[in-house]
């Protein structure tokens, strides 16, 4: 799963962060003031850091499936914690900020060393531009940006994670279903999952095959699910059919 890092606990974290967590986004939450880093403000957070932001970053490190918000208060926090965050490893990085405040960062961080083809990769403003003004608004843009960066990263960018389930793999797609090949979903062995197959009936189905063939002690089965039938019920025009692969995985 991505992790989306935010560094930042004010308004308009918070308010992404409850967005990227429907999104199945990884939520951590870095801010050095108790009163906007703690789990009571971030329930939803996989983890919350309370702490100086440099000490918080080079704690999590980087890989190059992690997205960073950087959403802090004041000019030379954004510009220390996107310095760190450029040295390291990332699918996006996003900084907010009026445009005068971006050029001030960028030419500091020019002074520092950095190119500029690397400045030109950070998303700052951050977020569409969709004219957002609330701190809800923004969080919306923001998130709309992340799933389109997701997108055009494909379902292969993220590896799924590790540990005992069945993996459920698009392997064939014809007609209009949601999910392209690659997109993958572990069932864990509890009932619960990690990524996703587009939801809806297909998914509702493939979790509890897949739960069968855990118990069962099942080998390795592709399964095709026609999505026209339950759309021509429902008046839709919409359909098309996935092949999906049900890969159980002991470790």
């Amino acid at each position: 799963m991505e992790r989306l890092i935010l560094c930042g606990g004010g308004h308009v974290s918070l308010e992404l962060a409850y967005v990227a967590a429907r999104l199945e986004f990884e939520v951590t939450v870095i801010d050095d003031r108790p009163e906007f880093a703690n789990t009571d403000r971030f329930p939803m957070a996989h983890q919350v850091l309370c702490m100086p932001f440099d000490q918080a970053l080079n704690q999590l490190g980087s890989r190059d499936s992690d997205y960073f918000a950087i959403l802090t208060r004041g000019h030379a926090f954004d510009k220390d914690c996107l310095a760190q965050v450029l040295r390291g490893q990332y699918a996006y990085v996003g900084m907010i900020g009026s445009r005068t405040k971006v050029a001030a960062v960028y030419k500091a961080l020019r002074e520092e060393g950095f190119s500029q083809e690397m400045l030109d990769g950070v998303y700052s403003p951050i977020g569409l531009s969709i004219g957002g003004q609330t701190p809800a608004e923004i969080a919306v843009a923001i998130a709309a940006q992340l799933i389109q960066v997701r997108a055009q990263r494909g379902p292969g960018a993220v590896k799924p994670p590790e540990g005992p389930g069945v993996l459920c793999t698009i392997i064939e797609k014809h007609g209009s279903a949601p999910r392209g090949v690659g997109t993958w979903m572990l069932v864990r062995p509890d009932g619960s999952c990690a990524g996703t197959i587009g939801g809806g009936a297909v998914e509702y189905e493939a979790k509890n095959h897949a739960l069968a063939l855990w118990q069962s002690g099942g080998s390795e089965e592709v399964v095709e699910y026609d999505l026209s039938h339950a759309a021509a019920e429902l008046g839709m025009v919409c359909g098309g059919r996935v092949k999906v692969r049900f890969t159980p995985r002991k470790i």
